[in-house]
């Protein structure tokens, strides 16, 4: 290949002179663009711009690059040298840089000063507020807001708020309380932070829930208590059918924002969801709902609601957890039906629960309460175990297992776990429970105490005046615990365990009459319905007949009765735990 030539073209030789963009004029001198480009900077080789539009287009001519090449102090061929730092002059006179320049050069590294230390100051400002925050670790969900506009629909804000809870209650790392304490502030007068003063949370969720057709919409934002800072918000819009998936995506982003630790087996289970068909997850919600309000008729409708939903879709785990609730509230709670008929409808639908989902935190505890009350003790304290292992955060489960402790005659642990249910739920787990627990253990001025703290709160509280007039009693001070127990009665009509309580209170007080009385009302009543044995051991204890005391006990054996749980701890029995029978009998319990 020939080389090219280096005779001074004139003028008007043919175009192929012309090296018309950067990159000819850097093959024609055999080297990279940014090279000529620098080389014509800094060394004056001649390239040209064209006068239009394109202003940023270059040529040069051959034989100008030839001159410009033949006149070069540094051969093209040798490497170039790097040009040394100019330093300004500090002399003057004719040292090139006149004064004005020596200024510039001044105020430029007092700007470089001042930005370099604007930066500085605002980069520390950001790091010390980031180290100022508190980081969350407790958390409380506001019952989200109906916006349908139809008091109906209720049910839907509420079931939504209680599973919300319910996922991130498995977290470890964050305390979240529970759904019946949070219902009191389902219409608020107070701010968020008076809100979170008042549950001890760090932050708030709060939000709506709003349902059109077969779509549901769910708007939720997160809140700093302390200083009602609004830090996240979000809205998902979903069909009906993704409602569960809705909910743990909602659980997973709110553990995302609070920067909560959340372990593989949390996430799974935060993250597990099917689609459900809307009419069976309304009919469980509304079963929910109904269960929620807590009087006999509302339970009762609630088995209908779970039951319907069950026939729609046979494996909604959440539903056989619903009847199981159900029943152990209308077995307990209002003492109509008997153990032995609420029990194994109890245990049949907790293990079906668990059967089809065996991280069912709840039907764990609820299967463990039920398992408690028929003495099978080893059995109860796994699934109470169990439970907790899958959600710190249930209260019922701590409550529950406090008791299986204060039935072992491990009262100090037993207190301490009911102690922690009711920092979680100070509604749901009342002061009966730790004022049940503080009676076992002979502590009464501190139950007294919590049943009275309660009872401001709530004053028309059946189980909180039934639990203050067992450890007035206990307290000698039989007269207090009448009025106390009379306004039991009178709350809870026909209560058969106040109305036991009451006639003991009676007979410690002298009042004897009413006593029998009140016995004999009992006696009429067992004769046409079902009155629980414990009733009339309270009741014979109380007047000093030993004889009936034990025929009642084993009455309450035969029909494995709640109140033999407490034949360890319980004080009334306190005078009889030396004759033979009572030992027997705390034997034949399991409670050695």
């Amino acid at each position: 290949m020939n080389e090219p030539s280096h005779e001074i073209p004139p003028v008007e030789k043919p175009p192929e002179t012309l090296l018309d963009s950067w990159k000819e004029i850097a093959a024609y001198l055999n080297r990279d663009v940014s090279t000529v480009q620098r080389w014509e900077k800094r060394e004056a080789m001649p390239v040209h711009r064209h006068v239009h539009d394109k202003r940023g287009s270059v040529y040069a001519l051959t034989e100008e690059l030839d001159a410009w090449i033949r006149n070069r102090s540094a051969p093209v061929d040798e490497p170039e040298k790097k040009p040394a730092a100019k330093v300004p002059p500090t002399g003057s006179g004719d040292s090139g840089v006149s004064i004005g320049q020596r200024w510039r050069w001044a105020a430029l590294a007092v700007i470089l000063c001042l930005c370099l230390s604007a930066v500085a100051w605002l980069i520390l400002r950001h790091h010390s507020t980031v180290a100022v925050e508190p980081k969350i670790r407790s958390l409380a969900v506001l019952p989200l807001r109906n916006l349908s506009g139809d008091p109906a629909q209720d049910y839907l804000a509420d079931g939504i708020t209680e599973e919300l809870i319910g996922r991130l209650s498995t977290i470890h790392d964050l305390r979240v309380t529970s759904h019946t304490s949070v219902m009191r502030f389902k219409n608020p007068q107070i701010s968020v932070p008076e809100i979170a003063k008042t549950l001890g949370v760090d932050a708030v969720v709060e939000g709506s829930v709003m349902k059109e057709g077969d779509r549901i919409r769910v708007t939720v934002q997160l809140i700093r208590g302390a200083t009602d800072e609004h830090f996240w918000s979000e809205t998902y819009d979903r069909q009906m059918r993704d409602a569960l998936s809705l909910e743990s995506d909602l659980a997973q982003s709110i553990a995302e924002k609070v920067e909560v630790t959340v372990t593989g087996k949390e996430h799974q289970r935060l993250n597990s969801a099917r689609p459900v068909a809307p009419e069976v997850y309304e009919s469980y919600l509304q079963g929910r709902f109904a269960f929620e309000q807590g009087n006999k008729a509302a339970v009762e409708r609630s088995v209908r609601y779970f039951e319907d939903t069950l026939a729609k879709d046979p494996a909604f785990a959440p539903a056989y957890l619903g009847l199981a609730k159900a029943y152990t509230t209308l077995g307990t709670v209002f003492a109509g039906v008997s153990p032995q008929v609420t029990r194994p409808k109890v245990i049949a639908s907790a293990r079906k629960a668990l059967a089809l989902d065996p991280d069912l935190a709840e039907a764990h505890a609820v299967l463990a309460n039920t398992l408690q009350e028929e003495w099978q003790w080893t059995e109860a304290e796994d699934e109470y175990k169990r439970a907790l292992e899958l959600n710190p955060n249930n209260a019922s489960a701590q409550a529950g297992y406090a008791l299986w402790l204060s039935c072992q005659g491990r009262s100090d642990e037993a207190i301490n776990w009911v102690q922690r249910a009711q920092a979680l739920d100070p509604i749901g787990v009342s002061g009966s429970s730790v004022s049940w627990i503080l009676f076992q253990s002979h502590r009464y001025d501190d139950a007294i105490r919590e049943s009275r703290s309660s009872l401001t709160l709530q004053p028309n509280n059946g189980s909180n005046l039934l639990l203050l007039g067992f450890a007035l009693i206990a307290n000698n001070q039989p007269e207090d615990a009448i009025k106390v127990l009379e306004k039991a009665i009178t709350v809870s009509p026909g209560s058969p365990a106040a109305t036991g309580v009451l006639i003991r209170a009676y007979a410690h007080a002298g009042r004897r009459s009413d006593a029998m009385r009140l016995l004999e009302e009992l006696i009429r009543r067992r004769k046409t319905g079902y009155v629980p044995a414990g009733a009339f051991i309270n009741a014979y204890l109380g007047l000093g007949d030993k004889e009936q005391a034990f025929y009642w006990l084993e009455e309450a054996y035969k029909e494995q009765s709640n109140i033999l749980q407490f034949l360890k701890t319980h004080p009334y029995f306190d005078p009889i735990r030396d004759d033979p029978r009572f030992v027997d009998l705390v034997h034949r319990v399991g409670l050695v």
